[in-house]
């Protein structure tokens, strides 16, 4: 299981010292969630703080944009260090461009479908997926409780991967505690986004170190 610390939970005002304790973790990757207030009802980080993270981040950083039009900011994205960018299929008129636009920008890309879109409706674009991120709660804020039928909702879209030998991997974020980490994983997800489970433990490194043995 592939382990993405989601920085939307961490202390804002201890910004480096959050970035070290998760180069040092055994986190895989750093997720970036990018919001823009009219996608979602929240604003998060933009631009020059994404850029001075990826100057100290030794993992690789994985941006989910939770944003409109995401298809004018993929090579600024690819300039400041991201290494796979996810937009969601609620936010694109043209998809396959836009996923291959990002694949040309030389980033991993992502797919993310909000708790109401049916995981069959990525059926014909899952060929240009590396990551399809599937929300177990509604995207916007940190701290959200766990969708119980998302559990169905991976079970189908895993069945689509395997049955057409896809590499695409599959994500989820959203009240990603051990539990529901867990049950995500037996369900058959490849890669796990944690926020305030992670962040608000009270050791964090402890805490990633256990939820990757799950």
């Amino acid at each position: 299981m592939i382990l993405a610390p989601s920085l939307l939970s961490a202390d804002f005002l201890h910004l480096e010292q959050e970035m070290d304790l998760l180069n040092a973790s055994e986190a895989d990757w750093i997720h970036v969630d990018v919001m823009d207030g009219v996608f979602v009802p929240n604003i998060s980080i933009g631009f020059p703080m994404i850029q001075a993270l990826a100057k100290i981040a030794v993992k690789p950083l994985d941006a989910h944009l939770m944003i409109v039009d995401p298809g004018k900011f993929i090579t600024r994205f690819r300039d400041m260090g991201v290494q796979s960018l996810s937009v969601h299929y609620e936010a694109c008129v043209h998809l396959h461009r836009t996923l291959v636009q990002i694949k040309e920008a030389g980033m991993k890309a992502g797919v993310a479908v909000n708790p109401h879109t049916p995981v069959e409706w990525l059926t014909d674009i899952l060929e240009e997926t590396d990551i399809a991120l599937v929300m177990t709660v509604n995207p916007g804020f940190g701290g959200q409780k766990f969708i119980p039928r998302s559990c169905e909702r991976i079970r189908r879209l895993r069945k689509i991967i395997d049955e057409r030998r896809l590499p695409a991997l599959i994500q989820v974020d959203g009240g990603m505690d051990m539990e529901h980490s867990k049950l995500m994983v037996d369900t058959g997800v490849d890669v796990i986004v944690a926020g305030n489970s992670i962040f608000n433990a009270k050791n964090p490194l402890e805490m990633i170190r256990m939820m990757k043995r799950i």
